[in-house]
């Protein structure tokens, strides 16, 4: 479902992803995820999103963002707020969806491909006004986990339906052990897990 010559533009729901991810029992290792698309297609932009919490001017997860920025990603984050429910669970808020929608309707006019790293079915519409302008619509998601991470109706409206699973080989690695003394995105990914 892609041509050398057309050009790509990845939309990474950072959280998403990995949730999906772990969810299939494997990390991303995103040098080798850039690496397959480049293969795929012209890679114009690899657009990551994530919220931040930020606590005492450090973020658990401000290495992942970090790294991904110095290596060919352009990286989209906002601060996440923490507050707490009505039960008295701390819950942390950091939807991206927004700025996503509207990075890849700003990009539709520049690229003939684009591709959604996420499951959320708030992204149907956008999949459908970015086909109106020309683009064909691939999401990379799992039905393979239980439950399936993306909603029936976004995997319907795009043209091309990836199973994370079967990137596994392409662009995953085994999942780190959390240590104490070393950064670990499990942690920080679970710190910096969103609600809508």
């Amino acid at each position: 479902m892609f041509y050398r010559d057309e050009r790509l533009a990845l939309f990474i729901d950072g959280s998403n992803l990995y949730a999906a991810a772990k969810s299939l029992g494997f990390d991303i290792d995103y040098k080798l995820l850039r690496s397959e698309f480049m293969q795929r297609g012209k890679l114009l932009r690899a657009n990551y999103y994530t919220a931040l919490l930020e606590n005492d001017d450090y973020s658990p997860i401000r290495p992942l963002v970090d790294w991904l920025h110095y290596n060919g990603f352009n990286m989209i984050t906002k601060p996440a707020k923490e507050f707490t429910d009505s039960q008295g669970r701390r819950k942390v808020k950091g939807n991206m969806d927004i700025e996503l929608a509207v990075d890849a309707m700003e990009a539709a006019e520049h690229v003939d491909h684009i591709v959604i790293f996420s499951g959320d079915g708030d992204f149907r519409p956008l999949v459908e006004a970015l086909q109106r302008k020309g683009c064909r619509v691939s999401v990379v998601s799992t039905i393979r986990s239980q439950p399936p991470m993306i909603a029936d109706d976004l995997r319907r409206q795009c043209d091309n339906f990836i199973e994370l699973m079967d990137l596994k080989d392409a662009i995953g690695r085994p999942p780190r052990e959390p240590r104490a003394d070393s950064y670990s995105q499990d942690n920080d990914e679970d710190a910096a897990e969103t609600v809508d």
